[in-house]
């Protein structure tokens, strides 16, 4: 009996890893080009193209926001995960006040930051902004 409850436990905490892999899926922000290299989350991301794709993953501990408002996302290239970082989610309403955003649904921007240390990819996605810093690669 203790080995049918054993093989029995066993086979319910791999159905739970399956089914928490299977729904952890992301969505596909945008495609953006870096025309430097960054470092992302620590890590050197060459110049190049990417996918970026939001994870179901959020930040924890967020200091001063809330978990809804810092998620990671992960940068694609050839159908690999090559590097991730934080972007902060910021809704369409927060950002009316904006002057130069991306305002339609697949915007992207990339740009270098006054005083040149860092790129900030902007990505608007079904009514929220995307920002992500990223700090320039130094050779």
């Amino acid at each position: 009996m203790r080995q049918f409850i054993a093989i029995a436990a066993a086979v319910f905490v791999l159905g739970a890893g399956r089914l928490q892999a299977q729904t952890s899926t992301t969505t596909t922000l945008g495609t953006i080009r870096l025309s430097t290299a960054v470092t992302a989350d620590g890590k050197a991301l060459p110049a190049g193209t990417y996918q970026v794709r939001l994870t179901t993953t959020g930040v924890s501990p967020v200091v001063g926001q809330t978990p809804a408002q810092s998620r990671w996302v992960e940068f694609v290239k050839g159908g690999t995960v090559v590097g991730r970082e934080v972007a902060t989610v910021v809704p369409a309403d927060d950002m009316r006040t904006m002057n130069k955003m991306p305002r339609k649904g697949g915007a992207v921007r990339v740009e270098t930051l006054k005083g040149g240390d860092y790129l900030r990819v902007w990505l608007v996605h079904s009514g929220s902004h995307y920002l992500i810093h990223l700090p320039l690669g130094r050779s």
